[in-house]
């Protein structure tokens, strides 16, 4: 299994032994494949457990996504995010050494930017989704598709999700799947107030690629706005900002699973 390529990569894993041994293992091979280890400037980042233990290390290597490409070994079932399982560590050294940055597959990322009453802008990266909610009471918004006010949304939330983050969190509230080819972005309503007083679509929401989608919020202290795993509590938001203006991730071409294989795999399981 030498070669000569000395690409760099690093191993990223979750804490779990199961996981911890299956990292020890590929690491070996891909020492004796002649791999460099640079946790620092990575040519490809693998990642060794779920689905989150990858969306952890995009969000480690999110200033570097022009450069770093991505491949996933997932230690329990197939993750959504992971093409090798297991018992495919050399399937996996092997995928490294021949693949072809050009030939990467590409996800489009989910561009958030928060607008505060102060005038701050503070933007995240979203590979699946991005919800935003208030801690305690009712979420009252006004919801705008490029400018135009669309609607006055009273609920617990809205999510705004990616094609290959519609299987996420938005397929649980009943948002529609979408295929990763399908250059558009997803609003979903979380518990939405629905009565002769108040009215919203009720319904999911397939934006343009093109278009925006801008939350305006109520002068309030308690907003929770999560960005794929990870949360952050705000206060003094005066707008949200989402658009498909985020740049785009890279996967590692080989082995590379389709996508409605990975969502029947994840959610039917065998058709009899």
């Amino acid at each position: 299994m030498k070669n000569t390529t000395g690409k760099k990569i690093w191993i990223v894993k979750n804490a779990y032994k199961k996981t911890q041994a299956i990292a020890s293992a590929l690491e070996a091979l891909c020492l004796e494949a002649g791999f460099i280890f640079d946790e620092e400037n990575p040519e490809i980042i693998i990642s060794v457990g779920g689905d989150g233990t990858l969306l952890a290390a995009l969000h480690y290597y999110e200033t570097q996504l022009e450069t770093v490409r991505f491949i996933g070994v997932h230690t329990g079932h197939l993750g959504f995010y992971a093409d090798f399982q297991e018992h495919e560590l050399e399937q996996v050294v092997e995928t490294i050494q021949n693949e072809k940055p050009e030939e990467a597959f590409k996800y489009q990322l989910l561009k958030v930017q928060i607008h505060f009453t102060d005038g701050r802008l503070k933007t995240h990266l979203a590979l699946n989704e991005s919800v935003i909610k208030r801690a305690s009471k009712t979420l009252v918004a006004d919801v705008k598709i490029s400018d135009f006010l669309f609607e006055k949304f009273r609920g617990d939330g809205l999510s705004v999700s990616t094609p290959t983050g519609s299987t996420a969190y938005n397929k649980s509230i009943g948002g529609a799947v979408m295929h990763p080819r399908v250059h558009a972005f997803q609003v979903t309503e979380v518990a939405s107030l629905n009565n002769l007083v108040y009215r919203t679509l009720g319904a999911p929401m397939i934006i343009a690629e093109k278009d925006t989608v801008t939350i305006e919020l109520e002068n309030a202290d308690d907003y929770l706005l999560t960005v794929d795993q990870l949360e952050y509590f705000y206060d003094q938001i005066a707008s949200v900002t989402y658009s498909l203006d985020g740049g785009e991730i890279s996967f590692v071409n080989g082995g590379h699973t389709g996508f409605w294989h990975r969502v029947k795999n994840s959610f039917i399981g065998e058709v009899k």
